[in-house]
């Protein structure tokens, strides 16, 4: 069998189908490096030799830059069989992956780790761009490894530490200071929550008894059906924030939340956590996390 020969149909054939119908090209790429890399591996020996590599990449490379062009490097040849090797056992590949998401997912040895990305950029429709700043914030790491891709709760989708983003992180950090940077940057703190989030309101103003309190940020979030208050301190996790947010969790439940709404969940994000705290904590519906700070690009 001519493996050069071989790979060269597929990715004539592949140019030919983007030129025909655009719309698709993306599919038919993945498809035609999957195929690709799997004739390489097949022409190097059987996947132990691929993993090594040899002189028949750059072979092939050397070849196909001649004949067809730019866009057969030895790299671009080596991620083609990199892909083959990695999803060859994974079900099938996303409509929301693109090449480009490929090539961001190759160096991911975990499984776990890999199928979560891959979760995640299907789930939030994510940008190539997005899933490296993803992996680059070490965001499953922060996670936790028991996310059940199945059968998610609310909690396992909090990441521990998130990630907030600040103007310059050298400065005092007090509450307001911290609420306003969440404030600025809603959209990436939405992200680092988890999937689902959307925004309802800061300082929310609640009337308990003769006195008034504000809950620090309401959100809701859609996949869950369920108010979600979130507490913002910047010390350790206190005792007195758990009786605190289970008085606004209560309050959710009897006058904003309606009978087809899941039961408001509370989310306290504190500088450190206490876990002799929530060892005692009965309230199922309250979750802890901590943060650290990032300097926004702007």
């Amino acid at each position: 069998m001519n493996y050069y020969n071989e790979i060269k149909d597929v990715l004539v054939k592949n140019e030919i189908y983007k030129k025909v119908k655009d719309y698709s090209k993306n599919k038919s790429d993945l498809n035609s490096y999957f195929e690709v890399g799997r004739l390489i591996v097949e022409a190097q020996g059987g996947e132990a030799r691929a993993k090594y590599g040899n002189k028949l990449i750059k072979e092939y490379s050397e070849k196909l830059t001649k004949e067809l062009g730019k866009g057969y490097s030895y790299r671009s040849l080596v991620l083609m069989r990199n892909y083959y090797i990695k999803f060859k056992n994974l079900q099938a590949v996303p409509a929301q992956l693109s090449w480009s998401h490929i090539c961001e997912l190759l160096n991911i040895k975990n499984i776990n780790e890999l199928n979560y990305y891959i979760y995640i950029t299907k789930m939030q429709n994510l940008s190539y761009r997005e899933l490296h700043y993803r992996i680059k914030s070490n965001e499953y790491e922060r996670i936790g490894n028991q996310m059940e891709l199945e059968t998610p709760k609310i909690n396992t989708l909090i990441k521990n530490p998130i990630l907030i983003k600040v103007k310059n992180k050298n400065d005092k950090l007090t509450e307001y200071v911290l609420h306003q940077s969440i404030l600025e940057n809603m959209e990436d703190f939405l992200k680092e929550l988890g999937i689902g989030f959307t925004f309802l309101g800061s300082e929310v103003k609640i009337k308990m008894g003769d006195r008034y309190n504000y809950i620090d940020f309401l959100l809701f979030n859609y996949k869950y059906n369920c108010f979600v208050v979130i507490e913002l301190k910047i010390t350790e996790l206190k005792a007195e924030y758990i009786g605190q947010i289970t008085k606004y969790i209560g309050y959710v439940d009897k006058h904003i939340k309606e009978s087809f709404h899941e039961k408001t969940v509370g989310v306290i994000i504190c500088k450190k956590n206490n876990e002799f705290i929530m060892e005692y904590c009965t309230n199922l519906s309250i979750f802890t996390t901590t943060y650290l700070v990032e300097e926004t690009n702007i």
